[in-house]
């Protein structure tokens, strides 16, 4: 039997986790299949045809350390999914300046490697700021998951935690934006696409007086039917990104000019496999592409 890894955490009771799906699939695939923590000591990846990234939710606590155990694995006889290249690429935000560079619609973002106190009225004010009309801002770091370090604010509450900011983001790169109300109001879609096919959709909506739409905050999920516009979005996303992948979470939000890209997720992204009760399989079947295009 094919043996693969699920690589998640120690410690995934915090968190709303749906990989226990794949499971039956995967055996019925002929996998014989093993959940292991990335911080897990003397690992043999070789003794696996195939490690899939896929609930890791506490590596941006050591990045570092993270990053070596993935290279650990592609160094091995493993196939590694999605790629190394492309998980590095995408562990730092700056790929979304990347992407807007080539053309995809982005949230607008001032782009920081410091901060100092005189620098946060300028969020709001300044000349060179994003948005000089802005009221509220969202902060939060270049290296992030699950809104870790994510703050919104009007300009009093930046000043009332000017402390706490400038010790959060002190020689620290982090990206500033202006909150988008349509996150409230609306919510973030999610669109998800299994080596590059699309699967299905949801919209995160988040609960009364929060802004976060992950589950976990209490945000309320539906399964949606993207409209065209929003398809067409996100298959640019992909081509520019250009990359075969095995899985892609696209998130985006509804601005005044048309959809903009929130995150391209492709190193652990919750595929909420429980909104759509044929996605579990439609994942095994990428994985099943995948590995016989590996043997031609």
């Amino acid at each position: 039997m094919k043996k693969c890894v699920i690589l998640s955490m120690d410690d995934c009771s915090d968190y709303e986790v749906y990989d226990d799906l794949l499971i039956e699939p995967l055996n019925q695939a002929g996998w014989s299949c093993e959940t292991i923590s990335w911080r897990a000591k003397n690992t043999n990846w070789n003794d696996y045809q195939l490690v899939m990234v896929r609930s890791p939710w506490d590596y941006q606590l050591d990045c570092d350390a993270f990053v070596k155990v993935l290279q650990e694995i592609d160094d091995s006889s493993a196939h590694l999914d999605n790629p190394l290249t492309i998980m590095k690429w995408n562990i730092n935000k700056h790929y979304l300046r990347e992407l807007a560079a080539k053309g995809i619609e982005i949230v607008p973002t001032l782009w920081c490697d410091d901060i100092a106190a005189t620098d946060i009225p300028t969020f709001f004010s300044s000349h060179n700021s994003i948005d000089d009309n802005s009221q509220e801002i969202v902060i939060k770091p270049c290296i992030s998951a699950g809104a870790f370090d994510t703050y919104r604010l009007t300009l009093a509450q930046a000043v009332k935690k000017q402390s706490e900011l400038l010790t959060t983001f002190k020689q620290r790169e982090f990206m500033v934006q202006p909150f988008v109300a349509a996150i409230i109001s609306e919510g973030e879609f999610s669109l998800f696409y299994f080596d590059d096919d699309f699967s299905h959709a949801i919209l995160k909506t988040p609960q009364n007086n929060d802004y976060r739409v992950q589950e976990e905050f209490g945000s309320l999920i539906v399964k949606v039917e993207p409209e065209v516009s929003l398809k067409q979005h996100a298959e640019k996303v992909l081509s520019v990104i250009d990359t075969s992948l095995l899985y892609a979470r696209l998130d985006f939000v509804r601005t005044a000019t048309g959809f903009a890209l929130m995150e391209a997720e492709l190193i652990e992204p919750s595929l909420y496999f429980n909104f759509d009760k044929d996605s579990p399989q439609r994942f095994v079947n990428a994985v099943e592409r995948r590995m016989r295009r590996l043997e031609l």
